[in-house]
């Protein structure tokens, strides 16, 4: 669905202004490559997140405690 947006967006950018549409089909991919570490460096912060809650939840897990499924959780806070 994204790819169809981007697509109908620069159509209707080609229609409206042909020489910024050309521009941003060329430097798209230089965009992209510069957002590369960026998008790398998310990944990494959100695993690291992920290694350090079950590193601390760990206890907690091996006495027996598990995670309420989340509509359990939905109808004992309404």
């Amino acid at each position: 669905m994204k790819i169809l947006i981007a697509t109908v967006a620069w159509c209707l950018l080609f229609i409206l202004c042909w020489p910024l549409a050309l521009l941003v089909l060329v430097l798209w991919p230089i965009v992209w490559l510069l957002a590369l570490p960026f998008r790398l460096v998310g990944i990494t912060f959100t695993a690291l997140f992920a290694f350090l809650q079950a590193i601390l939840f760990l206890p907690a897990r091996m006495l027996g405690w598990r995670p309420r499924p989340v509509q359990a959780h939905r109808a004992a806070a309404a």
